[in-house]
């Protein structure tokens, strides 16, 4: 098990055969049109974590924009709604098929009101994240060890948690409304990106 840190794009092939790859972002903050894309890490839940420290402003990543938009390869997130949007904002992609953890665990966990990453992985599968390095410089020209960690952490547990998840969702017999909303989620953060962020256009008023 390892973190590989990649310059600007993914390497060719590095995800060749896989069906699902676990997929985060970190950026300079959290305001869709402000705050730049810096960093994308990925994982296909064999234990390796691939970050790619992106370069701005001009994003030349083939690799990596024909992986998230590859319609055999489902991109497992946790909040997937915020990174979907940043990748069509800076990478000029529509990223789908995608699995949201977060959006299954509100479905299938309505027993708690806890749906963040390190309150479900605790949970679900026992692992105890860190979020340390949450909000530190992901836009520095040389990313720390301890942000490396952080990055990787974000992503190598999504499968497993995915899994668990699942039976979760089938049990309560919500798994096609999940389908449903994860087919939604590229379209939702689409919205988001033209101006509808805090406008539910499904509400009467």
């Amino acid at each position: 098990m390892a973190n590989f840190l990649h310059d600007g794009d993914l390497p060719d092939g590095v995800f060749a055969g896989a069906t699902s790859v676990a997929v985060d972002s970190e950026t300079m903050g959290l305001r869709l049109g402000r705050d730049p894309l810096c960093v994308v890490q990925l994982s296909a839940g064999d234990g390796d974590a691939h970050i790619v420290q992106l370069k701005r402003p001009d994003y030349d990543c083939p690799n990596l924009k024909r992986l998230l938009t590859d319609p055999s390869v489902t991109k497992i997130f946790h909040f997937g709604r915020f990174d979907i949007a940043m990748f069509h904002l800076h990478l000029g992609v529509v990223t789908q098929p995608v699995y949201c953890t977060k959006i299954a665990s509100k479905l299938a966990r309505t027993y708690t009101d806890r749906h963040g990453l390190k309150d479900v992985s605790k949970e679900l599968i026992g692992v105890d994240m860190s979020k340390a390095q949450q909000s530190s410089d992901w836009g520095a020209a040389k990313l720390s060890p301890d942000q490396l960690a952080y990055a990787a952490s974000d992503v190598l547990h999504l499968h497993a948690l995915r899994a668990r998840l699942d039976d979760m969702l089938a049990r309560e017999g919500r798994d096609a409304l999940a389908r449903a909303c994860f087919d939604f989620l590229p379209h939702r953060a689409l919205l988001d990106v033209r101006g509808w962020e805090e406008v539910d256009i499904f509400a009467h008023s």
